[in-house]
């Protein structure tokens, strides 16, 4: 690309050539082109909201809306009243003041005060500082968004960003060159400057086509590719170092958990997550052949009922949930029976809880770097601190998947439990019930028991017979009107239910039975994806069910009253691969999926081991590459030399020949094709420089090179000049200047001149 103010040729050997050289931005065009790309840097700076958890989405609009008024139509900044400009500083720094005292949130605020002085930066005329300003704002933005978040668009996001500042940089540089002297002051408001007033994007973009050399776009091309790449290579070569907390900036967001999995649970929360088809959780296993049927990723356990919401209750926390501490492992209480381990890795997307998925008790858990942690491990539950603002990822070793959850702690306590109300065990089998609902759970568990004394295997299975046959499961649940307890009233009807209900209402008939019984949230289920190879669990796998406590056992059993019917208590590892294609996802949804997948194995989890294993890789594979090559060199050498050393014959000789004739021909037809290839491309640019005219004209060029040798005249070469790189409308008569040119010629050769 050639840019700035065209000079006529020095010596006076003619006419400038701005007529026969390529077409060139004036500084008009260069002022409006940096304007543009400013704009295109705020809305990719603003755009980095999508990719944090910040309040900031009114204000991200704003911003946008406005940057790209008056990026399209930048005469309009001129129409800014002054007295915006006179109160923007003191305004934007109250709102920053008013900001950080109001929600107590630092690094929130200063996300929104940046995005607030790149709004009023797109209603200012930019100078060099400003728009270097725009450059490190938007920085600012891309550091914050790509500290708090792990997504594959934020990379694209980023190079895309990236582009565009240093053509942004490199636009600044060329306008400053070509202004020189002629750099503009800042104008007062309401007085545009000269660009701004005659700006057509249209044909500027036609214009900057035409000055775009190819050759300078791929070269530039090249350039960003090799940055890329070098940037890759010292991604896999620098040191790995485990920055705590992702440099502690989670710490300075409130976090907001999207998902509904809390402490507590209404009727209809896990509903509205499953309205939410979004990615909740990737899964990778180490041996598929393990993998159960129907996993359920437990994540709360909730044990105390108060009319309609299930809650986790003080005793069971401060009973079961150990200190918080700072861990980089945690061991799950499970013996190892199986010789080869199984490891899970988990990719927890952010939103979802601070509560772990799992599948029941492991032998080990690890985290990529230090996490402060509560465990409860009797409920087979791990608990974060804070909700991740951010993908988690974390590997767990050898799952129980029995569905059979041990605990011989309860048990002892339930054995010897005294009277008192709160004790923790009673407050799981406790009904805080009105005594008319009670009568109706009792006369339930009467008819599903038919008045004996069942264990808690066969109270399980009749019970889930019992509400499948009464209820039908809806996502559009039917709650019946009336006193009472909600529960109970549903229980008491023929209306249809989601999963909170059945599940909530096999724990009322549990405890009216005797046995304790609790609520668990979480997942169940999820595709097999068959790109990337692991399970995928979305929001809308969430799901509520129950747990009883058999008391020959010492064990709490799972009871989902909306699983297929098999034997209560009994195992649901049917495993293989009929049960994973069953599951099998080949959609493009899944295609995506894989990508975000390969992401966070490739590039977010990529820690010291994974850069070891990487360059050990690279070096085998290297060596491996090597040592085939030289396998093949070498056979083909001694090939070569058993050839040679063989008889030579008719058939032989004429073998040899006809091979040789054939590579010829195909490297001469090969060469032909290519040049047609070139020449048909440079044709659909518009200019053909196989064109006879223009070609004759070169020739003449070349011959009558050296105006002094040849004694051709200024304007001889001049119009050769035109006929060769000039456009057709300044040809004028092709063959009288050739005749000249071929008369100038044989003069030459009279005078015995050779032209040089």
């Amino acid at each position: 690309m050639k840019l700035g103010p065209e000079k006529a040729r020095p010596g006076g050997t003619g006419p400038a050539r701005s007529d026969v050289r390529r077409p060139q931005l004036t500084l008009d065009e260069l002022y409006q082109v940096k304007w543009l790309l400013g704009g295109i840097l705020t809305l990719l700076g603003v755009g980095t909201v999508l990719y944090m958890d910040v309040d900031a989405w009114s204000l991200m609009g704003l911003t946008a809306f406005v940057t790209i008024v008056m990026m399209m139509r930048p005469e309009w900044v001129a129409r800014v009243p002054g007295y915006v400009h006179t109160l923007a500083f003191p305004v934007i720094v109250a709102f920053c003041v008013s900001d950080v005292w109001l929600r107590a949130e630092i690094l929130p605020a200063m996300v929104r005060l940046d995005i607030l002085l790149l709004l009023y930066r797109g209603m200012t005329y930019r100078q060099r500082r400003d728009d270097l300003q725009i450059v490190v704002l938007g920085l600012f933005l891309i550091i914050i968004a790509g500290v708090l978040t792990v997504s594959l668009a934020f990379a694209l996001h980023l190079l895309v960003y990236t582009a565009s500042a240093l053509a942004l940089l490199l636009v600044i540089t060329l306008t400053e060159a070509a202004a020189g002297d002629r750099t503009p002051k800042a104008l007062p408001p309401g007085i545009a400057p000269s660009w701004a007033l005659h700006v057509k994007w249209a044909e500027l973009l036609r214009r900057l086509r035409g000055v775009a050399d190819w050759r300078v776009v791929t070269l530039g091309a090249v350039l960003f590719a090799g940055v890329i790449g070098v940037s890759a290579l010292l991604f896999l070569a620098i040191p790995r170092f485990q920055l705590e907390n992702t440099l502690f900036l989670d710490r300075l967001i409130t976090k907001k958990a999207k998902s509904g999995f809390n402490d507590s649970i209404r009727f209809g929360d896990v509903t509205e997550i499953q309205e939410d088809n979004s990615l909740a959780l990737s899964v990778d296993v180490s041996d598929q052949s393990r993998i159960p049927e129907s996993p359920y990723w437990r994540m709360v356990v909730l044990d105390e009922y108060i009319n309609g919401t299930f809650k986790l209750s003080p005793g069971l926390r401060s009973q079961e949930f150990g200190p918080e501490r700072v861990h980089g492992s945690v061991r799950g209480g499970h013996r190892l029976i199986d010789p080869e381990p199984v490891y899970w890795t988990f990719y927890l997307e952010s939103g979802v809880s601070r509560y772990l998925p799992l599948l029941g008790r492991f032998v080990e858990m690890r985290f990529r770097e230090q996490q402060n942690v509560r465990q409860a491990v009797s409920l087979g539950i791990v608990a974060l601190r804070d909700e991740p603002t951010t993908m988690t990822a974390y590997r767990v070793e050898g799952f129980d998947l029995s569905g059979v959850l041990p605990d011989p702690a309860f048990a002892q306590r339930w054995n010897g439990r005294t009277p008192v109300a709160e004790s923790f065990p009673a407050l799981q089998s406790r009904l805080s019930l009105p005594e008319a609902d009670v009568q109706v759970l009792r006369t339930i568990t009467g008819e599903i028991s038919e008045g004996r004394e069942l264990p808690a295997a066969e109270f399980t299975r009749r019970t889930n017979e019992w509400l499948r046959r009464n209820h039908r499961y809806s996502l559009a649940p039917s709650v019946p009107s009336g006193e009472g307890d909600p529960l109970v009233r549903w229980l008491n009807s023929r209306a249809q239910g989601h999963c909170e209900l059945f599940a909530g209402s096999f724990v009322l008939l549990a405890r009216s039975a005797g046995f304790p019984a609790r609520v668990v949230t979480g997942f169940r289920g999820g595709t097999w994806n068959g790109y990337s190879n692991n399970f995928t669990i979305r929001n809308a796998d969430a799901h509520a069910w129950a747990e009883i406590f058999d008391v020959s056992a010492g064990a709490w059993l799972r009871a989902d009253p909306l699983e297929s019917p098999r034997a209560p208590g009994t195992s649901n590892a049917d495993t293989g691969a009929q049960a994973m294609a069953s599951r099998l996802d080949r959609s493009w949804k899944a295609r995506l999926d894989s990508l975000r997948v390969f992401w966070y194995r490739r590039i977010v989890s990529f820690d010291h081991a994974s850069q070891l294993e990487t360059l050990k890789a690279m070096k085998e594979a290297t060596q491996t590459s090597s040592r085939r090559l030289r396998e093949i060199v070498q056979h083909g050498l001694r090939a070569l030399e058993d050839w040679l050393a063989g008889p030579w014959n008719v058939k032989r000789v004429t073998l040899l020949v006809g091979g040789l004739a054939a590579a010829v021909l195909a490297g001469v037809l090969g060469w032909i094709l290519a040049r047609k290839g070139w020449r048909s491309w440079r044709r659909t640019r518009g200019v053909s420089p196989e064109d006879p005219i223009r070609r004759e004209a070169g020739r003449w060029l070349e011959r009558l090179r050296g105006n002094a040798a040849s004694g051709a005249s200024p304007d001889t070469v001049a119009q050769l000049q035109r006929l060769r790189f000039g456009p057709a409308a300044s040809w004028g008569d092709p063959d009288a200047t050739f005749r000249r040119a071929r008369q100038v010629r044989r003069e030459a050769r009279r005078r015995r001149v050779t032209p040089s």
